[in-house]
């Protein structure tokens, strides 16, 4: 797995860097900390570094000063998991539950190793899991890999699409997260960008191997390019998806400062509070259609998509549930026009971010640039050039666009950028070489 191939520096200059970005964005958090999850079976948890921010807020100071049993080489899976007899860790549920933990009130945390065996609480603190697909990660040899037994029965992660493959804690000053609060969403979003970058290193490492491997002995390996080609294929459209999500982030940051500066609420939230409400005045009827209802409504509000593929998603998933309980309850007319009236309202909250009465009443940026900017992160695009990405890379730059996690997405796009030009060109090596090979016109070398 990844603890396998990342680069110590590496790892620990990207362990640094989340941490940074957290501790400067919430003004209540404190310290940091990254654990690496190393490979099944063990899944030896191991901390990467910690942070700590100053009094000022102005300096960070880095290091691994306590005596911890995860300092390297770590703890295995069989030492921190769920166990009868022994102190619950929050660890080993980060882990297996593939969810985050909070201790926002500490003196009553179930998962506090301190309180259990000395009956000293810990601090304010979340553990979040940074989550990478399988997929993603092992390609074709996954069902290769063993996966260890929890205590329950069966092997962890055995429904999951997902493998934990690092967990981020963050401490924070006392009573001042709650669960589900702000602070946790913004520590789960920089997770996943966490996840990517990663997976981004390991990507270029395969590139880079794979490369070697054609220098060395082209004619030889014709059946590892064919390999090669197909897994570049793959990767290409992970990457691809990678920067669609990044650009997800991107309009979500947009719109929260659009609406800010403009002096607008956002009405995705309000619509899906209300149609939750609705469901309250619905009869008995809608057993798990209600229940499906509420899931997906507040899985609406975890992601942005484009506007013409968020209202086919709307109706697709959440209208076409409400019209088949309004066939099965009994509702005052005045009612289902309120269901009507909020899922339209979830449609128009799709567009927030371009509606031009919002744009004319923003004043931070030009008008040029504004529409400019909006029609490249609202278009829908199935291809994303060159072209494309370095014009979104060049407004990123812009001191009038103010985003609070700029210079983090322009990170995360300049490295996938990078990664598909590096796979665009493997490609394009690896099917100049096999045409050569098939057609025995180098008699032994390549022209590559």
């Amino acid at each position: 797995m990844l603890d396998n191939i990342l680069d110590k520096a590496f790892l620990e200059q990207a362990c640094k860097e989340i941490i940074e970005t957290i501790l400067f964005c919430l003004p209540n958090a404190y310290k940091g900390t990254v654990y690496l999850i190393g490979s099944p079976p063990k899944l030896t948890a191991t901390r990467i570094t910690s942070g700590i921010i100053s009094s000022d807020r102005e300096t960070i100071s880095w290091g691994l000063p306590e005596d911890s049993e995860y300092n390297p080489p770590g703890k295995p899976w069989l030492q921190y998991r769920d166990e009868t007899g022994r102190a619950l860790e929050a660890m080993a549920w980060c882990v297996e539950k593939q969810r985050s933990w909070t201790a926002e009130n500490p003196e009553n945390d179930q998962r506090s190793v301190k309180l259990q065996l000395e009956g000293i609480q810990n601090d304010t603190h979340h553990m979040e899991p940074v989550l990478i697909r399988k997929e993603d990660l092992y390609k074709g040899s996954k069902n290769e890999i063993r996966y260890p037994q929890v205590v329950q029965g069966g092997t962890i992660w055995q429904d999951s699409e997902y493998l934990v493959a690092a967990v981020i804690k963050i401490h924070f000053q006392e009573k001042s997260i709650r669960i589900g609060g702000p602070a946790t969403k913004v520590i789960k979003r920089l997770s996943r960008t966490l996840g990517t970058e990663l997976l981004s290193y390991e990507l270029r490492q395969e590139s880079l191997d794979a490369m070697e491997h054609l220098a060395e002995d082209r004619l030889n390996s014709c059946n590892i390019l064919a390999d090669a080609l197909r897994n570049t294929i793959t990767k290409s459209g992970l990457i691809l998806s990678l920067i669609k999500l990044e650009l997800g982030f991107l309009r979500r940051q947009w719109e929260k400062e659009l609406l800010k500066e403009i002096g607008k609420k956002g009405i995705k939230q309000l619509a899906v509070e209300n149609l939750n409400s609705l469901l309250s005045r619905v009869d008995g009827k809608a057993g798990e259609l209600a229940k499906e209802l509420v899931e997906l409504q507040e899985r609406f509000l975890e992601f942005s998509l484009p506007p013409e593929r968020g209202e086919n998603w709307i109706r697709m998933k959440i209208e076409k549930r409400w019209m088949r309980l309004l066939e099965r309850a009994a509702l005052e007319d005045s009612v289902r026009q309120e269901i009507k009236d909020n899922l339209e309202q979830l449609k128009r909250s799709l567009y927030q971010g371009k509606d031009p009465d919002n744009l004319n009443a923003y004043g931070a940026m030009s008008d040029s640039l504004k529409q400019e900017w909006v029609d490249l992160i609202y278009n829908d695009r199935d291809q994303l050039d060159s072209n494309y990405l370095n014009r979104l890379l060049q407004i990123l730059e812009e001191p009038s666009l103010k985003l609070p996690f700029k210079e983090k997405s322009k990170k995360s796009i300049l490295q996938l950028k990078t990664m598909r030009d590096i796979m665009d060109d493997m490609e394009k090596r690896t099917n100049r070489v096999l045409r050569e090979v098939l057609n025995g016109k180098n008699n032994g070398k390549s022209s590559g």
